[in-house]
């Protein structure tokens, strides 16, 4: 059960990170393209888009289900947000 509880988690964070990793990296390329003054082609969001957006896809499904996933296994060993130093829970 634990194993496909953390399948399915893993999995869905994965396309949402890959997806907010992605726009993220668009926001940068577009920062990039205005300090360097490019002029992307009509269109296009910024100039070379695509690697950064490539890129923020890879960190973003790394990323996510990463923090998601460890946050999950800290949770249960009682070391999460909510438990108390004296061993009884807020």
């Amino acid at each position: 059960m634990r194993l496909g509880a953390n399948l399915g988690v893993g999995c869905v964070t994965a396309v949402a990170g890959g997806a907010s990793g992605g726009m993220v990296g668009v926001l940068v390329a577009k920062a990039v393209t205005a300090a360097h003054k490019c002029v992307p082609v009509e269109g296009l969001p910024a100039c070379d888009w695509h690697l950064y957006f490539g890129w923020g896809v890879v960190i973003g499904v790394v990323t996510l289900p990463s923090l998601v996933l460890w946050h999950m296994r800290r949770g249960e060993t009682g070391r999460g947000p909510g438990a108390n130093v004296e061993g009884g829970d807020i």
